[in-house]
């Protein structure tokens, strides 16, 4: 099992610096932060820019992986993001997890005067913004004149990259899916898996539905004949009206839970002082001690 932290982008860097730099010392395995321009509950406090958050998180870090919870085609196009996330991966030296979403339908769908898509809609621009990035972040021949794409969503004329890339073939996907195409989106572009369970259900509903959702992504990854085992399976944990971290031993619990179904990574929150997530420091570092007997 490998164990991830959310630090939210909402404090200062000369405050949030530390938490990222003591994420790594306190042996967590990667380290995300939302890619929204706002978020939810949360949408009038402060809150930064995702990539350069995760900048200054590789300047002061050296072995975790840092990675982006996650990234949609709400206000992104593949062009210019693709050319930011080869740049972070090649400052972090190859430790980027690139968390991939459909996107949804709050405040990111809606900040930049956008008209209200279809599900229908929404999933056929996530495959575009996917394959178009597969194919962007694998670019590594200079002088060959860019690529060129026209596609319904997005369009890319000439477009240069960075270079070769650090991780090879490309920066890893873990994509964010619950539905049939979705899903099938993961078993075809994806080294990893996320999931917050099924939306709006909560305790033993939740982890009924996690479960199916397992089952979901082995079918889809059969289908698509790819060895279900070769998915990353990562589940974050503060969903289904639980948070992991309110004590030592619901966060071991669940924990097991998600071992149990086959999970290689769960993720909780940094505490925060009120509010969703709120929690203590305390019961993090005791967790965090406790981690290696958990792997």
């Amino acid at each position: 099992m490998r164990f991830g932290i959310v630090i939210l982008p909402q404090e200062p860097w000369a405050t949030a610096r530390t938490k990222w730099a003591e994420a790594e010392t306190l042996g967590f395995d990667h380290a995300w932060t939302y890619d929204h321009l706002s978020w939810r509950s949360l949408a009038d406090e402060p809150w930064g820019a995702t990539v350069p958050t995760l900048v200054a998180a590789a300047s002061v870090t050296s072995t975790i992986r840092l990675g982006t919870f996650v990234s949609s085609p709400n206000f992104r196009h593949p062009v210019p993001f693709a050319k930011e996330i080869a740049t972070l991966d090649d400052i972090s030296g190859g430790r980027v997890l690139l968390g991939i979403g459909s996107g949804g339908t709050g405040f990111d769908a809606f900040v930049l005067g956008q008209a209200e898509l279809t599900p229908g809609q929404r999933h056929a621009r996530f495959v575009e913004f996917v394959d178009q990035l597969d194919e962007m972040l694998r670019f590594e021949t200079p002088g060959s004149g860019g690529i060129t794409r026209r596609g319904d969503w997005f369009d890319a004329v000439g477009a240069r990259m960075v270079g070769m890339p650090v991780q090879q073939p490309r920066v890893p996907f873990v994509i964010a899916a619950n539905g049939p195409k979705a899903l099938g989106v993961v078993a075809r572009h994806g080294a990893g898996w996320v999931s917050t369970g099924p939306d709006g259900a909560v305790g033993e509903e939740w982890w009924a539905g996690v479960t199916s959702l397992v089952a979901r992504l082995d079918a889809a990854a059969e289908t698509a004949d790819r060895d279900p085992a070769t998915i990353d399976r990562h589940l974050f944990l503060d969903s289904g009206g639980q948070y992991a971290l309110s004590s030592v031993a619901a966060f071991e619990d669940v924990v097991g839970r998600a071992a149990s179904l086959g999970f290689t990574d769960v993720t909780t929150h940094w505490p925060r002082a009120e509010g969703i997530y709120a929690g203590s420091e305390d019961v993090l570092r005791e967790v965090a001690a406790r981690l290696p007997s958990l792997r």
